[in-house]
């Protein structure tokens, strides 16, 4: 199969209209051909007028490793273009950014959840665009975590740059499909062409959305492999609350929890108690890790480690959303008092508990502090929510 960047590298018809235009190009590590080359190289390889690159959250290299860790603006040290950061000084592009580049080419590799900052970058991308009469083109890749869509609609008044507008957790969609959904609810009229994938099948396995045939690159630098991709619309969640979410070790974003003062046996014995059928789909396995930097740095931590992969992978049933909100809930109901909810500046967001930010309102939360609260009560709010942007969503849906 070949990604939209392949195509537009092996068709000189599709590259034709960018002839005698100044192309601008929004791109990270995981940017890359088939052939494992940057965009940026290879489009410069066959003469696409490339005048400036643009870097995301986490930088156009990738290496900045945690939230609100901005970016600078650089000049590139082989073609001498600047390299303007859409996370430092801003997070949506400025006037002289746009005044760069006639078309904008959007190359990033995206993980099919809301919070993933790459969808916003899109939004105020084609915004910009609109407004001043710029073109742009989504070089479109896959969804890893495919098809499937789960979780509470983010809630009028609740946007942020980790929620771009009323979608849920996992939307299912690609960034070229994405593109189309901006178009349509924000009433944007911008040129706007998606260079569509070749072959891509989201519903087959073993990938169920990520391609056998294409090795991973990590987007961002906590994004290490499928699995992760996989349980991130559940596990991301950890990022508003005091436990760790494995970061400063070599698998973060892939367990439940992890703390000094919990008893994974024990929590995961009273999910299975509470709601088993959100275990489905994926095999869970008691771990001990040591953070070498954030939360619990230096501190032995006991947790649960989620396995969405292999023949424990069932890609129907696996609902990482509901996974990671049983797992807050058995915590609440063994440990009442414990701190869970962290409360700190998330996003740039200041006046709202990070775990509300990135669920797109106080549902979720609410959910599990509320003591007499059931598996049916979140699931009622979730199903209202996923049937109704499946039906949303459904025309604009590229294969």
């Amino acid at each position: 199969m070949k990604f939209g960047i392949d195509r537009l590298l092996a068709d000189p018809d599709v590259r034709a209209p960018l002839a005698d235009r100044r192309v601008a190009l929004i791109a990270h590590p995981a940017s890359i051909t088939e052939g494992l080359v940057h965009s940026l190289d290879a489009l410069i390889g066959v003469g696409v007028n490339i005048t400036s690159a643009f870097g995301p959250q986490h930088g156009l290299k990738g290496d900045k490793q945690d939230n609100m860790v901005e970016t600078a603006d650089t000049r590139d040290s082989v073609y001498g273009i600047p390299i303007y950061s859409l996370y430092g000084e801003v997070r949506r592009p400025t006037p002289a950014m746009m005044d760069s580049a006639d078309v904008f080419l959007f190359d990033l590799q995206d993980l099919g959840c809301r919070i993933y900052t790459f969808v916003t970058t899109l939004l105020y991308l084609l915004e910009e665009a609109a407004a001043r009469g710029k073109t742009v083109w989504v070089l479109d890749r896959p969804n890893p975590a495919g098809r499937p869509v789960e979780g509470t609609t983010l809630l009028a008044g609740q946007e942020s740059f980790v929620g771009a507008g009323p979608m849920p957790m996992r939307h299912g969609l690609t960034m070229g499909e994405m593109g189309h959904w901006f178009i349509r609810r924000f009433g944007l009229d911008v040129d706007y062409r998606v260079i569509a994938m070749e072959g891509w099948q989201p519903d087959n396995g073993p990938g169920f959305g990520w391609p056998g045939s294409r090795i991973w690159i990590n987007p961002s630098p906590n994004a290490a492999n499928l699995n992760m991709a996989r349980a991130y619309a559940g596990t991301v969640m950890l990022e508003g609350t005091t436990l760790s979410e494995g970061r400063g070790t070599t698998r973060p974003l892939e367990v439940l929890f992890g703390a000094p003062d919990i008893d994974a046996r024990a929590v995961l014995a009273r999910m299975q108690a509470f709601a088993p059928e959100w275990l489905a789909g994926c095999a869970m396995r008691e771990c001990w890790f040591e953070p070498t930097f954030h939360k619990h740095a230096g501190n032995l931590c006991n947790g649960l480690m989620i396995h969405a992969e292999g023949a424990f992978y069932d890609h129907a049933r696996f609902r990482p959303w509901r996974l990671q909100a049983l797992a807050f809930k058995a915590i609440r109901q063994l440990y009442p008092d414990y701190p869970l909810w962290r409360d700190f500046p998330y996003e740039y967001e200041f006046d709202r508990l990070a775990i509300d930010v990135i669920n797109g309102g106080p549902a979720l939360r609410e959910w599990v502090d509320y003591p007499s609260a059931q598996p049916g009560d979140l699931d009622a709010l979730a199903n209202r929510d996923e049937a109704a942007w499946r039906d949303e969503v459904a025309d604009l849906l590229l294969y």
